[in-house]
């Protein structure tokens, strides 16, 4: 790889951060090599979530802002799973919550289904609910432990005004369970009656209540014991080949997720450095993060394990409150040079549908 000396920073405010108000990102970077007719189904442009950090008891004033997600662009096709990995606190939940609405965007355009979701409110919120929905993390916190787990499974079904009578949900949710590998015989059991696994079966149950298009799954299966994580992926795949589901796969171990996903996004400090297609990311990785990210990857053959070159990391990860100038990664990159420090690398793509930010890679 060779230094390429004449990429073009991106658009910068007065103070040198980039500006939220400005895109120089197009709207379709990122997106499949898969060949299709109609348009993505999750349109994500220039999108940026700030949270405010505040000081004063009695009157409070911003002092800062804790940069959480700060401009990421990509798109994900119809019946596509998209990965998005990177080290804790680099932004991916607080990603998924923003494309899907539950946390505003400070800035940025994010369409489902053609939809903008920036701005709505009242019914066309509730319409956003129904097509896309979320499998969070913690089993044991998303479900409410004074609900049974048919209340839990039908609360879409009335939110939503689904089924005409409690007959009917009743029926509905019988059927839910059965597709998820519950018992219909548990239905009137509470959460705490049952294990991790068979809980997330719960949210994934809930989740598909609402017959929706796109599941943003926020690591799944980080909190379930090994044996069960992979009876969860075998049961997402099975329900996306059923119902043609769209799924942005949040997770940690870069093994399940070259398993389940078709391309992967990978995330450093609430940007995107690299995004590309599943089998090239891990045979070709461009961007320095994500090569030492795939070379602490356990490797079940001792000798290939002795063999391949770790890149350990120095320093710890920066406050997403005060991020390094440039690029993001160049206090920790081992093939930094000046220019990384000074200017934020260009979000381009080095090759076929691959699509990478730094200044190193031509």
């Amino acid at each position: 790889m060779t230094i390429d000396a004449m990429h073009t920073p991106r658009h910068k405010s007065a103070s040198g951060d980039v500006d939220p108000t400005m895109s120089s990102v197009p709207a379709t970077q990122g997106s499949s090599s898969i060949h299709t007719d109609e348009p993505p189904l999750v349109q994500v442009s220039e999108l940026f979530k700030y949270f405010p950090v505040t000081q004063g008891l009695i009157i409070e004033r911003q002092i800062g802002s804790v940069k959480a997600v700060d401009g990421i662009s990509f798109s994900i096709l119809r019946g596509e799973t998209l990965g998005m990995v990177g080290e804790s606190g680099c932004g991916k939940t607080t990603a998924g919550r923003t494309i899907l609405g539950l946390y505003r965007p400070t800035s940025g355009s994010v369409q489902i289904g053609g939809i903008e979701i920036n701005g709505i409110e009242g019914e066309d919120v509730r319409l956003l609910r129904r097509k896309a929905q979320m499998i969070f993390q913690d089993p044991y916190a998303s479900l409410n432990p004074r609900w049974t787990v048919a209340s839990i499974i039908a609360e879409p079904l009335r939110v939503h005004k689904l089924v005409a009578t409690k007959a009917e949900a009743t029926e509905r949710v019988k059927e839910l369970m059965l597709l998820v590998g519950l018992s219909p015989r548990l239905f009137n059991r509470f959460p705490h009656e049952f294990s991790g696994g068979q809980r997330q079966r719960i949210g994934v149950a809930r989740a598909l209540a609402s017959d929706p298009q796109f599941i943003v799954c926020d690591e799944p299966i980080s909190a379930l014991d090994v044996s069960i994580q992979a009876q969860v992926v075998n049961l997402m795949e099975e329900l996306q080949d059923k119902f043609g589901l769209t799924y942005l796969f949040i997770a940690h171990d870069l093994s399940m997720v070259r398993h389940i996903c078709d391309r992967v996004a990978v995330m450093y400090l609430g940007v995107i450095v690299e995004l590309t297609e599943r089998d090239e990311l891990y045979e070709n990785p461009l961007h320095p993060y994500t090569q030492a990210l795939l070379s602490a990857v356990p490797i079940p053959d001792p000798k290939k394990d002795r063999a391949r070159q770790r890149i350990i990391l120095t320093g710890d990860v920066p406050s997403p409150i005060n991020p390094p100038s440039g690029c993001r990664f160049h206090n920790r990159c081992p093939l930094a040079i000046d220019r990384c420090s000074q200017e934020r690398p260009e979000w381009r793509e080095a090759a076929p549908n691959h699509w990478v930010a730094c200044h190193l890679v031509v």
